[in-house]
């Protein structure tokens, strides 16, 4: 058996074990790098420590943490709340403000998962108020996360847009972003309609009851009886489960008389002024001045820090630690790989098909099947590499094919295997969390055909990229 095929089948074990157990993947990576990597391809473990990605290490790190201490000091929930009340009440328009605020915030640096815990509970307590289909609400905060994951400065981007640099393939942020945003667009618009979206236009919240825990979306999203498969609970990096979190679609506080009282408005103050301030520095600076995104956003921390320091307390435990061991340890096994010719010669193989479209269409459909059951962080930072060998042989446009693998590697998390997917079914009144979690398990595994087929045909097929 040659080196290329073990170091394959140790990064499909890698998946295997992590997606079957609870093993964490990067943890699994970093050891298979170990192991492969002394006993293979004989390097030292300064060799190894070299393919260690210290500039997404501080990308991660940054603007996680940047983005925790904007939830601490409640621009986040400023954010939030100013899209709400800016639909005037039109039911129609609360998913889309959900699915714009996801966007924003992964797309200034949030990471996915993290966002989408953020909206989801009150997204779904919007869903339970105003009798809007759960699956509808859970799939446009879904399809928002991966919409402005795609952007320059966030993980995705970050991610996709720097290993097509150190490859040096030509490459389009803003027209990648622009793609993925769009698509999901377009994606939710056949959610509204497929998920009784046509019902709730021209309907105000003034006019709907307010239903309590549990009240189904819509009549035809009532448990139909049986007993289908409880859903997986969601894991959390504190070691918690879904049946541990408050409950997001709990009774509103009332008053003597029963009528609800309202919520403290989230007003603009001094802190959340200065960090929308930030924010906005980090984007100019990313886009305009090329600086690097994990310093920026580490430097905006530091200042915010500075001002505030109850608002950074805890912040640093909430960092996505989970999120850069997994993608660290990707990239340090993808780069034993890479030094192994394992890249070069998978790469070759491909490329060796006589229909470079069927070879490409076969790489999205990888990247699709397994981000479905894995991380689509994890699954960027492995899979494109894979495909750079491919690409370098010029039958197919590099700027097509890394888009139309990105996206299908990305609206697959719908699938409540997934983060995303998990966290959504896990914030779902407890009546409807079976359908819940059955629909968007159909919903994502159609993706895993559908996504592929469609951004192979518009981004790969025509050449125009």
């Amino acid at each position: 058996m040659s080196d290329h095929v073990i170091s394959i089948i140790a990064l499909v074990v890698v998946f295997a074990v992590a997606t079957l157990t609870s093993v964490h993947m990067g943890a699994l990576a970093i050891v298979a790098a170990f192991v492969v990597g002394t006993a293979v391809a004989g390097e030292t473990a300064d060799d190894i420590f070299g393919g260690f990605p210290g500039d997404l290490f501080v990308v991660l790190v940054g603007v996680t943490f940047l983005f925790a201490i904007a939830r601490n000091n409640g621009t986040v929930d400023w954010l939030i709340h100013t899209a709400t009340r800016a639909v005037r009440g039109r039911i129609a328009l609360i998913p889309w403000v959900m699915f714009l605020v996801t966007a924003v915030l992964t797309g200034v640096g949030a990471v996915v998962p993290a966002a989408v815990g953020v909206v989801a509970p009150i997204a779904i307590g919007f869903a339970t108020r105003y009798r809007i289909n759960p699956v509808l609400m859970g799939l446009f905060v879904i399809n928002g996360g991966s919409a402005g994951g795609f952007s320059p400065i966030s993980i995705f981007g970050s991610i996709t847009n720097g290993v097509v640099a150190r490859n040096h393939l030509p490459g389009d942020p803003v027209l990648l972003f622009a793609a993925s945003f769009l698509f999901n667009a377009v994606l939710s618009v056949l959610v509204f309609f497929l998920f009784g979206g046509r019902k709730l236009i021209g309907q105000r919240a003034q006019d709907v009851t307010a239903g309590g825990p549990g009240t189904p979306a819509a009549d035809d999203d009532r448990p139909t009886g049986g007993t289908g498969a409880p859903a997986r609970p969601a894991a959390y990096p504190n070691g918690g489960t879904a049946a541990t979190l408050a409950p997001a679609t709990a009774p509103a506080a009332t008053g003597a008389d029963g009528s609800p009282l309202a919520a403290a408005p989230v007003t603009l103050d001094r802190m959340r002024a200065l960090t929308l301030l930030g924010l906005l520095c980090l984007v100019v600076g990313a886009l305009f001045f090329d600086l690097d995104v994990g310093l920026m956003a580490l430097t905006v921390t530091v200042v915010l820090a500075l001002f505030s320091p109850s608002a950074a307390k805890g912040a640093v435990d909430r960092c996505a630690w989970s999120t850069v061991l997994l993608v660290c340890g990707i990239v340090t096994y993808v780069s034993l790989m890479e030094r192994m010719g394992t890249i070069t010669w998978l790469g070759d193989s491909v490329a060796s098909v006589q229909a470079p479209l069927l070879g490409a269409l076969l790489i999205c459909f990888i990247g699709s099947v397994v981000s479905a059951f894995a991380s689509t962080t994890g699954i960027l930072g492995a899979l494109i590499p894979l495909a750079v060998p491919f690409l370098l042989g010029g039958h197919v446009g590099a700027v097509g094919m890394i888009t139309a693998l990105a996206i299908s590697a990305s609206v697959v998390d719908s699938s409540p295997f997934s983060t995303s997917g998990a966290l959504v079914t896990a914030n779902a009144p407890e009546p409807v969390r079976d359908q819940v979690f059955r629909r968007l398990m159909a919903w994502g595994m159609s993706m895993t055909v559908a996504a592929p087929l469609a951004t192979w045909a518009v981004f790969v097929v025509p050449g125009w990229l």
